[in-house]
Parts: C-alpha cells; sequence; structure tokens
C-alpha cells in the first residue's frame, strides 16, 4: 500500500450535480445563490448567480446578477464570469461586465477544489475589499446597454 494518498477525481458531472444540488439547498447566510439556466443543459454549462451587496459598501442594498458559463475542461479549469447588473468593481471590465482573470486572483490561479459558489463568495469578498467598497456604483437601470456575445441581454418582467 502507497504511503501517499490517492486522490479520486470525481467527473465533471457528478461535480456539477453536487454543485447543483447544494446551490439549490441554499449558501450561508443567503446573500450568495446560484443555479442552472437551463434544467434542459444536458453539459450544465450554463449557470446564473446572484450576490446581493455586503452591508456598509457602495453595493449596500443592489442584487447583482452574473451569467457563470462552466466550459467542456470544468472544474480542471475554472468558468467564465460575467456580471450582468451594472457594476464598478477592479476586476470587471466595465464594457462586458466580465470578471477578468488577470485581475482576479481566484481565477487566475484556479484549483480543481475550488467551486462556483468559492468564486460567488470571493466575488462577495472582494466588494468589501478597501479598493472597491468605496467604488461609485453605476445607476440603477443601466443593464439595457449591455453587450452579451450571444447577442442583446433582454430583461423580462411579469405586470
Amino acid at each position: 500500500m502507497s504511503t501517499e494518498e490517492e486522490k479520486v477525481v470525481v467527473p465533471r458531472n457528478f461535480r456539477l450535480l453536487e454543485e447543483l444540488e447544494r446551490g439549490e439547498k441554499g449558501i450561508g447566510d443567503g446573500t450568495v445563490s446560484y443555479g442552472m439556466d437551463d434544467a434542459d443543459d444536458i453539459l450544465m454549462q450554463s449557470w446564473t448567480g446572484t450576490i446581493i451587496g455586503p452591508y456598509s459598501t457602495a453595493y449596500e442594498g443592489k442584487i447583482f446578477q452574473l451569467k457563470l458559463f462552466c466550459g467542456k475542461d470544468y472544474p480542471q479549469n475554472p468558468p467564465t464570469v460575467r456580471f450582468q447588473t451594472r457594476i464598478n468593481m477592479a476586476c470587471v471590465n466595465p464594457d462586458n461586465g466580465v470578471v477578468e482573470p488577470s485581475h482576479f486572483p481566484m481565477l487566475s490561479n484556479w484549483k480543481r477544489e475550488y467551486t462556483m459558489e468559492d468564486l460567488l463568495m470571493q466575488l462577495k469578498k472582494e466588494m468589501m475589499s478597501p479598493q472597491n467598497r468605496k467604488l461609485s456604483q453605476p445607476l440603477e437601470g443601466n443593464e439595457e446597454g449591455r453587450t452579451d456575445p450571444k447577442g442583446p441581454v433582454v430583461k423580462c418582467c411579469v405586470m
């Protein structure tokens, strides 16, 4: 028997099913959540995340919607992350809402063990960092101009 611990690599779809189950149960204090965009997406690639802005920051009282895309190489490689809600943050491209790996160490130093939950919690912590916590934020309702690689972002509301 080997003295080194053998690591079991969980297949991608099993890992994503675990993450989905955890996301559906709710996370911590409820200020971060995530789930699948489309229940029919058998590849489990497209996800939606939500972060409620942390107390005593410029983000307080706001709800931030994100899109996460887990490619076929997830969790070996990180998902792409894009804020749908306009936000002013050092690690986010102001034109398209993409979280830039070069400015967000968790993405540039991604480890297989990291999860979407970890990623959303780290983004929330980043909102509380000294460099971001007091940044002025775009006016609410400015999401309409955001461009999406798949086409314009459309918002829907029930009246």
